[in-house]
């Protein structure tokens, strides 16, 4: 993709999330050719705060004391969810390994994740609050919502979490 077409597609992204930024957004990449954190990156820019992958081990670490959170991995294929806690983990063997025991399990490769967007916007009417993993092509590695309450709220603690955490290291810059 020339980079023309690519400014082309990102403004035409643009637009559209400026209209309804509470679609799917890997649809709306998908319509205008771009990677998954470009079509982010094009929502209104104070929807959401990039930083460095570097900081994968802290972020993880910080939201393992979360509590119950909504973890989505989505592709082409498949979008799967778990709802639970994001178990303690550590780096060993090229992975950051998630601690077993629980629902939630795995091996990250936290080498991949180049940047971690904090993202705030609708969806299906209620206001989400995400921590996304992208890796060097700009696809999401997976991605982490603020918790909900028993009325569907999102819940107050883990939204302070979320606010300290993004504003604790210094922001990569944005695409705007």
């Amino acid at each position: 993709m020339t980079h023309a077409h690519t400014a082309t597609a990102r403004d035409l992204a643009r637009i559209a999330l400026a209209d309804d930024p509470g679609g799917i957004l890997e649809a709306t990449a998908t319509r205008h050719g771009l990677s998954l954190q470009d079509t982010v990156e094009c929502l209104p820019a104070d929807m959401w705060t990039r930083i460095s992958g570097t900081h994968f081990v802290d972020v993880m670490s910080d939201v393992s004391e979360w509590g119950s959170v909504t973890v989505i991995s989505h592709t082409k294929d498949a979008i799967l969810e778990f709802e639970g806690p994001v178990p303690a983990g550590k780096l060993g063997h090229g992975f950051y390994n998630l601690g077993g025991g629980g629902g939630l399990s795995g091996h990250l490769r936290a080498d991949n994740c180049k940047a971690i967007v904090f993202l705030r916007r609708p969806f299906m009417g209620k206001e989400t609050l995400s921590v996304q993993f992208f890796n060097g092509d700009g696809e999401a590695m997976f991605k982490i919502f603020v918790g909900r309450d028993e009325d569907r709220k999102l819940k107050t603690d883990q939204v302070e979490r979320f606010t300290r955490l993004e504003t604790r290291f210094p922001e990569t810059g944005s695409a705007h």
